[in-house]
């Protein structure tokens, strides 16, 4: 008897390493899945089935493709795994609709995802998810909270699609809407996993898929330059948003490393090139922390800065965040910077802040390694 519950216990391991090691079927954009099917000896029309259990009712079960052969399922799994991602804590805030998800992945690592709700005209309700696109953070700028839980890996293009589909199936147990909005704002730095990231944009945007509109899809980097030359030349519509913080080098330098990499003067000639390319306006935003970037005649030197180029600023009064040394600004002090940028032909919002409560706001990301040691 113990021998076979010892043989069962290996075998039960081995099963999990081999999911784990075992390529993730979601990685495969319509293409690629549809010669897989091919070459499997099944019509095209397989193709769009599978391809729609997946990517746009997200399945976990190879048994839940009730339209399927049995045979197809078997050659699949012989091949590929469905595992989702584990949602092992769930937040909802008390003062809005913001509801915080952390994820596990297939190896253990954990990642944290947002959903965000907006009333709009017309009684319409807005629902956006917002995307992590690695484990942790590189950058390490000076008010994140990402980046002090270090930096693991890059997400497979699986892990992107899944935080969308795991939020989709969680909104449909309380709630008759769907996800209808995405932004990429949530832990690390898109365009540094940028294959990954062009792949779950084309695959979020198929009709088979969950056919989110790719103007309803804003992609935010830090800065890397490199990146953003390549994704103007992708000629997707979606919304580029720069997290820029600072006006100048020097401070820029500061808050944000990147910038000793991509100084401010790279970094805008290559916005210069997105909106030639694109003929879209670009979304800046800018942390407003207390007595370090909020004065007038920083917004001065930001306007200088944008001069002539097709752009509005988000401006986002600083979340909490333990250890980094900054505090919000009286709401005066945001007005002020607010209005000096309109007043001289920059359009400016506040951006509303959402989940602050359940640490969910901007920069408040982090993953559980790190909490309860001053979260």
């Amino acid at each position: 008897m113990r021998v076979d519950k010892f043989a069962h216990t290996i075998l039960i391991k081995e099963r999990k390493r081999a999911e784990v090691n075992r390529p993730h079927l979601g990685d495969l954009d319509w293409n690629e899945l549809e010669a897989v099917i091919k070459g499997l000896g099944q019509p095209s029309f397989r193709a769009k089935q599978v391809f729609q259990w997946v990517q746009q009712k997200g399945v976990t079960q190879w048994d839940e493709m009730t339209n399927v052969p049995k045979s197809l399922k078997e050659a699949l799994a012989q091949h590929y795994t469905l595992a989702g991602m584990t949602v092992i804590k769930r937040d909802e805030s008390k003062l809005d609709e913001t509801v915080k998800y952390l994820l596990e992945l297939r190896d253990g690592e954990t990642i944290e995802t947002v959903l965000m709700a907006y009333e709009q005209q017309l009684g319409r309700e807005r629902r956006t998810v917002c995307v992590s696109t690695q484990v942790g953070c590189r950058l390490g700028c000076a008010f994140c909270a990402t980046g002090k839980s270090g930096f693991k890996r890059n997400l497979e293009v699986n892990e992107i699609l899944g935080q969308v589909l795991a939020v989709n199936k969680d909104l449909s147990k309380w709630s008759s809407a769907s996800v209808t909005n995405l932004v990429f704002m949530g832990m690390g730095e898109p365009l540094l996993n940028y294959d990954n990231l062009v792949k779950s944009l084309v695959i979020l945007n198929h009709p088979d898929g969950l056919n989110i509109s790719m103007r309803r899809i804003s992609v935010s980097t830090s800065g890397i330059v490199p990146g953003i030359y390549r994704l103007a030349q992708e000629e997707m519509p979606l919304v580029l948003a720069i997290s820029l913080h600072a006006p100048n080098n020097e401070l820029r330098n500061r808050l944000m490393p990147i910038n000793r990499r991509y100084p401010l003067e790279e970094l805008l000639e290559a916005c210069h090139y997105w909106a030639e390319r694109t003929n879209r306006r670009i979304t800046f935003e800018y942390i407003l922390l207390d007595r370090v970037n909020d004065n007038l005649k920083q917004a001065q030197e930001l306007v200088d800065l944008l001069r002539g180029l097709l752009a509005n600023v988000n401006l986002i009064p600083f979340n909490s965040v333990a250890d980094a040394g900054f505090s919000q600004p009286s709401r005066n002090r945001v007005m002020a910077f607010r209005r000096y940028l309109e007043e001289h032909g920059v359009a400016a919002v506040i951006r509303e802040e959402k989940g602050s409560d359940i640490a969910a706001a901007c920069g408040q990301l982090r993953r559980q390694e790190m909490r309860g040691k001053g979260d």
